[in-house]
């Protein structure tokens, strides 16, 4: 399958219009373009197919179907799971395809399908716009939206899928459609939340909000000694944050290389100054910090604040869930685990949702966790292939003993690639039976299954 005379006819099928590369095993260029973001993924698709416009992906797609082989598509590549590409088939590489058109009269931006936040917050930013976004810069605009897209600005505004306008759709079939509320609204209601089930996105027209040059945010480190009493700290002051104000928290490691264990708070307000800096007042009188980073800070900045500590090519393995509640218990159980962490790049993270969030209805959208509350996440990261075995234990002995206080529901964005059960239908709870029946609707035969799948309804 990976031949030269493969790739050939490969490249021969394609339309003569093809504007991107076709790239096959022994061709320049393969090796990085077969890479995604996390390293513990090592895939060889028989064909990679860069794509420069929508047309291309519409004849990438096309040669997949007259081979027989199955599909992959890469947008930013960021996904834990790896996802975005397949052994033995095509990958549909949008990352190319990076252009971010803004009107900021009428307060919208287009995103290409291979942009990442770090294409777009400069680019809404010129003219104090912004769009939730994630929390690392270097994560894919269309993987996170589709799947839900919590970030800095989600009290206020609501996740990423809360703020799409439209999507540019390429359908198993082949056919582009422009779909939104008011076209294709089953469809429109199925993009936000349900993945990478029902086509290839090719665009994303978003909402924007009045929304910086600056924001007040930043983290504040704790000694490892403190994280009882500053988690319980957390716990407190997410029961009265404004919707301007996002709190999260992580049993990690200090930044400064020393991989000495801590606890942080990080935060973002991006109400007005004064409103700001009262808020984050409580957060900087708590306790003796060994690192104060909470200040006035640009939002692309804070956008890319931790990008650092996700570098591409990590080896990376996660386990996530919702909490019932964030129990003293809960953190006890947090903290002994964490105490075996075996990398200085792993962590836990809590990301605490509320505000504009919660105030959309469970069916509203295919993304059904609209109640306050935690999500946690184990993060296991490491650069040395000789601990992958010791990292993927710990994260997984982590989730068995954080088990008894996890709720229903998952967050499809964290899942990984090695789940039991069926990690799907809790990623989606009431609303997965009405997926199925949209993907039955425009992917009958599951061409787009190499996603966390929504089977077709039969």
């Amino acid at each position: 399958m990976g031949s030269t005379s493969f790739v050939a006819e490969a490249a021969a099928k394609l339309a003569a219009g093809f504007k991107g590369q076709v790239l096959g095993p022994a061709d320049i260029g393969y090796e990085e373009a077969r890479k995604v973001h996390n390293g513990l993924v090592d895939k060889r698709p028989a064909l990679i197919a860069r794509c420069h416009g929508v047309s291309d992906v519409v004849a990438a797609l096309d040669v997949a179907r007259k081979l027989g082989l199955e599909v992959a598509v890469r947008g930013g590549g960021h996904n834990v799971s790896g996802r975005a590409t397949i052994d033995g088939g095509v990958m549909i590489d949008l990352s190319p395809m990076k252009d971010v058109v803004v009107d900021p009269k009428g307060r919208t931006a287009r995103a290409q399908g291979g942009a990442t936040w770090a294409d777009l917050n400069p680019a809404t930013q010129k003219h104090n716009l912004a769009v939730t976004g994630g929390v690392v810069s270097a994560t894919g605009v269309g993987g996170l939206t589709l799947g839900g897209g919590i970030g800095w600005l989600m009290g206020k505004y609501g996740l990423a899928l809360d703020n799409l306008r439209s999507v540019e759709l390429v359908t198993a079939d082949g056919e582009v459609l422009q779909v939104g509320k008011q076209s294709e609204p089953d469809l429109f209601w199925a993009l936000r939340g349900g993945g990478g089930n029902f086509g290839i996105a090719t665009s994303f027209e978003f909402d924007l909000h009045a929304v910086g040059p600056t924001v007040i945010g930043g983290p504040i480190v704790h000694p490892i000694a403190r994280a009882r009493d500053t988690l319980k700290f957390f716990r407190d002051a997410t029961r009265s944050l404004a919707d301007e104000q996002i709190l999260f928290a992580a049993l990690t490691h200090a930044p400064d290389g020393s991989g000495a264990p801590v606890a942080a708070l990080v935060t973002c307000h991006c109400g007005p100054p004064v409103e700001a800096e009262r808020a984050v007042r409580s957060l900087k009188q708590f306790g003796t910090p060994l690192a104060d980073g909470i200040g006035t800070i640009s939002y692309e900045q804070l956008n890319a604040n931790l990008d650092a500590g996700f570098p591409k090519g990590a080896l990376n393995y996660w386990k996530s869930n919702f909490l019932t509640e964030l129990s003293d218990a809960a953190i006890e159980t947090m903290i002994d685990c964490f105490a075996r962490c075996p990398t200085p790049m792993s962590q836990f993270l809590i990301e605490h949702l509320h505000g504009a969030v919660t105030r959309v209805g469970v069916s509203e959208t295919a993304f059904p966790h609209r109640k306050e509350g935690y999500n946690f996440l184990i993060l296991a990261q490491w650069t040395n292939h000789a601990d992958t075995s010791a990292c993927i234990e710990w994260a997984r002995e982590s989730a068995k003993l954080m088990r008894p206080f996890f709720a229903a529901g998952r967050y499809v964005n964290y899942l990984d690639d090695d789940e039991a059960g069926d990690p799907v239908a809790a990623a989606y709870g009431p609303n997965y039976r009405r997926l199925q029946q949209i993907k039955a609707k425009y992917d009958p035969t599951n061409v787009f299954r190499m996603n966390h799948n929504i089977r077709p309804l039969a």
